[in-house]
């Protein structure tokens, strides 16, 4: 259905701009980089323009305005696997192939500092996605849990890695802990960054290795949590005054709704809800891994928090999650309802504090890793002592 519209930046599809070593050639290019490669083979749908300015030769990659009316017009992204699907063509990899349009197809320039930078960015996003689809946690924000081969529990740090653990293994135990016993306990927000973390230690494995190192070293005497994280390993992108179009995704965003009612926002864990997008129009559900949200669905069950608040006193008020299901099946039998929740939740969110009826869910920025490689990497990791 159609989202809020107001205040959105102009539509026009800035692509990324990649600088180049001098005297790269086009054959050697594509050869080296799965990317550029893809662009290549796209033909007629990408526009590169190889380039010079006083700092550096440079590649400008962009979808032509033609092309993305038909896969994504009015840069939305939530159908784009499925209109690259339609068009002619063989891909090996969908995923990266609906990263790297997405990409192409981004509202605000980006510029990357090399073409390595370009394809781990593209691989960190796959990684990402890809532990996020395997990953099934229990929802808790008071208690917390970890396999104890890999992690050991410090009074002041928290959970850290055991000195012979493996940091990809660590994390990928934590999350996908399989179907021989129950899934482990975490936040939403804390499992984001565990989903995070792994796409981004996966690929500096092969392109940083020293990187890797000492992240795993120092996530042996502490972990970077909560704020901490996002300063070090995410970059935001857009603002309240010049948000994303609601309907632009990139796979491997890491994405906040908001939950824009007051008084069930302020039940712990309800605030609102942190997810991963999938691509092909789903977002995460690390509590039931087969049941990925859309949009839509994402939108309804947030709204029916408010409706599914009980408790109180003492005990303090909590959400029924079973409640909140059954009130979510019962407005799907009811389009015009479900049609003017969707039209409320499908607004931009308010500021952080601001609670009014025109608030919404939508936020207006989006978050990824930072960039990885030796010569250009931005991720600067702070002291053992925290």
């Amino acid at each position: 259905m159609a989202r809020n519209s107001a205040n959105l930046p102009n539509l026009d599809y800035c692509g990324v701009t990649v600088r180049l070593p001098k005297g790269l050639t086009g054959e050697a290019l594509a050869s080296h980089y799965p990317a550029i490669l893809l662009a290549a083979e796209m033909g007629s749908l990408v526009e590169i323009d190889v380039s010079s300015d006083s700092a550096s030769d440079y590649m400008h990659l962009k979808i032509t305005r033609s092309a993305a009316g038909l896969i994504a017009n009015g840069s939305d992204t939530l159908g784009l696997r499925k209109n690259l699907l339609r068009l002619p063509g063989s891909w090996d990899d969908v995923l990266c192939l609906e990263i790297f349009v997405a990409m192409l197809l981004g509202p605000f320039p980006v510029e990357y500092p090399s073409l390595g930078e370009l394809q781990s960015a593209i691989n960190m996003r796959a990684n990402v996605v890809r532990a996020a689809e395997n990953t099934v946690l229990l929802f808790g924000t008071e208690t917390a849990s970890r396999p104890t081969d890999c992690w050991q529990y410090d009074d002041d740090e928290g959970f850290i890695l055991r000195p012979d653990a493996s940091l990809v293994t660590a994390l990928t135990k934590a999350t996908q802990p399989g179907t021989l016993r129950e899934p482990y306990s975490f936040s939403c927000y804390r499992a984001t960054e565990y989903v995070i973390l792994l796409g981004i230690a996966q690929e500096i494995q092969h392109c940083n290795a020293l990187l890797y190192a000492e992240l795993e070293s120092l996530w042996k005497r502490r972990q970077i949590k909560s704020a901490e994280f996002h300063e070090v390993f995410l970059r935001e992108t857009g603002s309240m005054e010049c948000p994303y179009p609601c309907n632009y995704y990139i796979p491997g965003d890491r994405v906040w709704f908001r939950n824009p009612d007051a008084a069930s926002a302020d039940i712990s864990g309800y605030e609102g809800s942190w997810v991963i997008y999938l691509g092909d129009g789903l977002f995460s559900n690390f509590w039931k891994r087969n049941r990925p949200y859309t949009l839509d669905s994402k939108f309804l069950e947030i709204y029916h928090w408010r409706n599914s608040v009980v408790g109180c006193g003492q005990d303090g008020a909590w959400i029924d999650e079973q409640l909140c299901e059954r009130l979510v099946e019962a407005s799907l039998q009811h389009p015009d309802a479900v049609s003017a929740i969707l039209a409320q939740m499908g607004r931009y969110r308010e500021p952080r504090g601001v609670y009014t009826s025109e608030g919404g869910c939508v936020d207006t920025t989006r978050e990824f890793a930072r960039w990885v490689r030796p010569g250009s990497c931005t991720i600067v990791l702070p002291p053992a002592a925290s």
